[in-house]
């Protein structure tokens, strides 16, 4: 099958402390994939793995074809690897345009060029509006990134995420603090994204799960308990005795 993204028997150990064992999983190109399981269950030792920010202590990872177990960070990245990460961390005290016009010359490699502001990057510009409209974020693209609702924000985060055109996405909790109205406004957004864009997201509401993987996989102790579609998870008994318990799924 052709698959955008695997690994193989990946591991993550610190000591006696295994926090990923054994973990070979494949993502297919477009998948909308999700990571579930309890707390601690190595959901966020996985990501960072495969992102590069952990060295494993055994197995693989494969972007395409490609063995790139060894490379750093910010090559995955230019291979098409993107994770998000906190706004506030990233280029807060600008307009959201700027932010995204600069994520963009990140990526053709402008940004060292100095001698043109951003208002001069016409074609940077237009991308970036693209990729604001498509995140129904063009109202805002004069406001400082800072005084945005936290949900805004965290739209602003997919937008950098999506300047670097990737073909693997990896959402970390997206919804996280977002009140509910506004977790299933970012969810529907999300969910229109390009299918040339593979995703693969953590996510605690089990409500959003649901709606919006197409397949998904649980997480106990660092291992993989099972993988299969929404209706095969609602329906595994170990799922729900060791996560979901009896609630309804949405």
């Amino acid at each position: 099958m052709n698959t955008t993204l695997r690994t193989e028997g990946l591991s993550k150990q610190w000591g006696a402390f295994k926090a990923n064992s054994d973990i070979s999983l494949s993502f297919t190109p477009g998948a909308r994939h999700a990571l579930i399981g309890p707390n601690g269950a190595g959901k966020t030792t996985f990501i960072n793995l495969l992102t590069g920010s952990f060295a494993p202590s055994g197995g693989k990872v494969f972007f395409g074809d490609d063995d790139i177990t060894a490379l750093p960070q910010h090559k995955r990245v230019k291979r098409g690897m993107t994770r998000t990460f906190q706004i506030n961390t990233l280029f807060a005290g600008l307009t959201v345009l700027e932010s995204v016009v600069l994520a963009i010359c990140e990526r053709e490699g402008k940004q060292f060029v100095w001698y043109k502001t951003v208002a001069q990057q016409r074609t940077e510009i237009d991308e970036a509006m693209a990729l604001l409209s498509m995140l129904k974020l063009e109202r805002d693209a004069g406001t400082v990134t800072r005084s945005l609702p936290y949900g805004k924000q965290r739209l602003v985060e997919i937008a950098l995420a999506l300047a670097t055109r990737p073909k693997v996405l990896l959402l970390d909790e997206p919804a996280a603090g977002i009140p509910s109205a506004e977790s299933k406004e970012l969810f529907d957004v999300i969910a229109k994204l390009p299918r040339d864009v593979t995703i693969l997201f953590i996510e605690h509401d089990m409500g959003l799960v649901f709606r919006f993987a197409e397949r998904i996989t649980v997480l106990v102790g660092g291992k993989v308990l099972t993988e299969g579609t929404p209706a095969e998870i609602a329906a595994d008994p170990r799922v729900k005795e060791v996560y979901l318990g009896e609630a309804e799924h949405g």
